[in-house]
């Protein structure tokens, strides 16, 4: 499987991808899912892909060698929009050439990819492109995209990251978000790829493949591993058998919604004591553990 995550700032771009891909228990395997178009000085797009690995593949060799009717290729479009347009339709001539061949041994066409740059003339740009070769922008409401597995990640880049956070916290940010995801799922794993692009630079500047032998990278989940630990201690615990207020939607046993549903027991069976009072949680807040 796959985690990619990119991430469009006020300053930049950020791109950070896994290396792990999988066909059974058995069959794990290594490859490198970031690509980078570069032209110095003129444009600079990077391509993260996830699911199937030969079509990931053959869309980024038709990406590369794409010549349009029009002549344009992804080296001389004039802006990101049309690039991404040509990475959609490598997209979907893949899928003509394959698709049918795929079904008929039970494989789906599966991609998705993360395509962001900047051409000379116009500001960083991030696409989200789907199998069928359409595609949508990231805008300051959603200034993200992540492909694979993305549920473990969502919620700290949910939390943090905005159009105006700066490149390094956003790096910070994506390197816990895949730190999340390598704790709870084993088909994405390391070594990592990951570029970090400022504004107007038109070049590579700040890249990094990451191992486990990686001193930050270590120190960075376990900080965040220690600080989860040490904030979930800091919140107080539920307070029960809490006394009834006088708001009305007080959570208090008294309150019909805060009774479990009781399955009755069948004719027969002997009845047990007396259930005891329910308890309910308190109402009103407490202070924090003090540590």
């Amino acid at each position: 499987m796959t985690y990619c995550v990119g991430m469009r700032l006020n300053a930049g771009l950020v791109f950070l991808a896994d290396s792990r891909t999988n066909a059974g228990v058995d069959q794990v395997g290594t490859f490198r899912k970031l690509s980078v178009f570069e032209h110095a000085g003129d444009r600079l797009m990077v391509m993260m892909t996830a699911g199937n690995l030969s079509i990931s593949q053959a869309v980024r060799q038709i990406v590369s060698s794409h010549v349009g009717a029009d002549g344009m290729t992804i080296w001389n479009a004039p802006d990101m929009f049309e690039a991404a347009r040509i990475v959609g339709e490598a997209v979907r001539t893949v899928h003509r050439q394959e698709a049918g061949k795929l079904a008929e041994h039970g494989v789906d066409f599966n991609i998705s990819i993360v395509f962001g740059g900047q051409i000379r003339g116009e500001r960083c740009r991030l696409f989200y492109v789907y199998s069928a070769g359409n595609f949508i922008e990231s805008h300051d409401e959603n200034p993200y995209f992540q492909i694979g597995e993305a549920k473990y990640g969502k919620p700290i880049i949910d939390r943090v990251v905005t159009p105006r956070t700066s490149l390094d916290d956003a790096a910070k940010c994506a390197l816990i978000s895949m730190d999340s995801t390598l704790r709870s799922n084993v088909s994405v794993g390391l070594p990592l790829d990951m570029l970090v692009y400022e504004d107007g630079s038109l070049a590579v500047t700040r890249f990094v493949t990451i191992d486990e032998n990686n001193q930050y990278f270590q120190l960075l989940r376990n900080t965040w591993g220690q600080q989860l630990k040490s904030v979930f201690e800091g919140i107080a615990p539920p307070v029960w058998d809490a006394v009834p207020g006088p708001a009305s939607d007080a959570p208090s046993s008294a309150n019909l919604h805060s009774r479990p549903v009781r399955v009755a027991p069948p004719p027969g069976v002997a009845a047990a004591a007396t259930a005891a009072p329910l308890q309910s949680l308190a109402e009103q807040p407490v202070p924090p553990v003090q540590r």
